[in-house]
């Protein structure tokens, strides 16, 4: 019998037209009187009104310096703006970089340290270690704008563009208390946008299903990720209705929560370097490595690969019949899609795959990955693939 530990932690989601009704009700339940949002200057007008409405009269102030990737100056300037402001709770409207910088922030408040102090480290014996973030945090709410997967966990990973190092700051008091996915929100984004958070989440779900850890609870949330994401991408690039970036988002809600009690791997591991230092989505990274990486990983992770052939409905094989097969589907998603296929397309230099090995091979996200990786020469060989 497999040992192992499923806790879910509490989530209030709220979907619909109407859903922006209960954002002062949740405020109230929680106490709150001087809430801040966070957005980037691009949610100013009819979106942020609509938050103000939703939250009556607890709205403190707006911050709008959220950036992409959260790098780590505009993460303390929000810290000092909710300080100034007198927070007691904190909304993000936006995608991943507000959501992460949201909660960042609030630790930032919080805990009033260096952020490389607070940040998860490897020790010399290759084990992660997160410093224990005592202090109490603000609560976080959500109205999101695109279907990210940040949404429903408790690790912010900000940008220092000194090291071209993502530090990881964990802390579970500061998961979302509550998400409100409203039809008018979510079609804000540019379809590309909402694309390639979406192929981030088929990723993800792919690289936990393929882990080295999951249990038939985390399984089966997954499995139905990629079902709703197989049939509703294409439509997302054949109509965009509201209702199909609906479906996205709750693929990505789905798929936070399955991954919480997976690994990830090499996919997520490049994603992460690519996307920082050249200024890329995480989920465009991800798609053009993807098919290498399930090569790389082969038959090591066989048993995770049968759940994610059926899944796509891809029939029973074995081996590396099994393998050719989940790739060659997820590439037919992917050119149905028109993402780009190899790094060279969207303009990453061959000369910085060394220096994106190199920065890769540190990421906590690496042990997860079905094949063990010895060193940064076994990643090289991916980004070599791929490029």
């Amino acid at each position: 019998m497999q040992s192992f530990q499923h806790i879910t932690p509490p989530l209030r989601l709220f979907c619909g037209q109407d859903s922006l009704k209960s954002l002062g009700r949740e405020l109230e339940r929680l106490g709150s009187r001087r809430a801040v949002v966070f957005c980037g200057p691009w949610a100013e007008g009819q979106l942020l009104e609509a938050v103000r409405a939703g939250m009556g009269e607890r709205c403190a102030g707006v911050y709008t310096g959220v950036l992409a990737h959260s790098p780590i100056a505009s993460v303390e300037e929000a810290a000092r703006e909710l300080k100034r402001l007198d927070a007691d709770a904190v909304i993000a409207l936006g995608g991943g970089s507000s959501i992460v910088t949201a909660r960042a922030a609030s630790i930032l408040l919080a805990e009033d340290g260096d952020p490389r102090d607070l940040c998860t480290t490897r020790d010399s014996n290759g084990q992660l270690r997160s410093p224990k973030l005592q202090a109490p945090k603000l609560p976080q709410l959500i109205v999101p704008t695109t279907p990210t997967t940040a949404m429903v966990k408790a690790g912010s990973a900000i940008f220092d563009p000194a090291t071209g190092a993502r530090l990881a700051l964990f802390d579970p008091k500061t998961r979302a208390h509550a998400i409100f996915i409203h039809p008018e929100m979510i079609q804000s984004s540019p379809r590309g946008l909402a694309l390639s958070a979406s192929v981030n989440t088929f990723s993800m779900a792919i690289e936990g299903l393929t882990s080295r850890s999951g249990d038939p609870f985390s399984d089966a949330l997954l499995m139905h990720v990629l079902r709703l994401l197989g049939q509703h991408l294409p439509g997302l690039e054949a109509a965009d209705h509201p209702d199909t970036r609906a479906q996205l988002l709750h693929a990505a809600v789905m798929c936070g929560q399955g991954t919480d009690h997976t690994g990830a791997g090499i996919t997520t591991v490049l994603g992460h370097a690519i996307g920082a230092r050249h200024h890329m989505d995480n989920g465009i990274a991800n798609a053009i490595v993807l098919p290498h990486v399930l090569r790389f990983n082969g038959t090591a992770g066989e048993a995770g690969l049968n759940k994610v052939a059926t899944a796509l409905r891809l029939g029973e094989s074995e081996g590396e019949s099994l393998v050719n097969a989940v790739v060659e589907a997820v590439q037919s998603l992917f050119r149905r899609l028109g993402i780009p296929s190899q790094l060279r397309e969207v303009g990453i230099p061959r000369e910085t795959l060394a220096h994106i090995a190199a920065n890769a091979i540190g990421d906590w996200f690496l042990g997860g990955n079905p094949r063990p990786v010895r060193d940064e020469t076994e990643l090289l060989q991916v980004l070599e693939e791929a490029w």
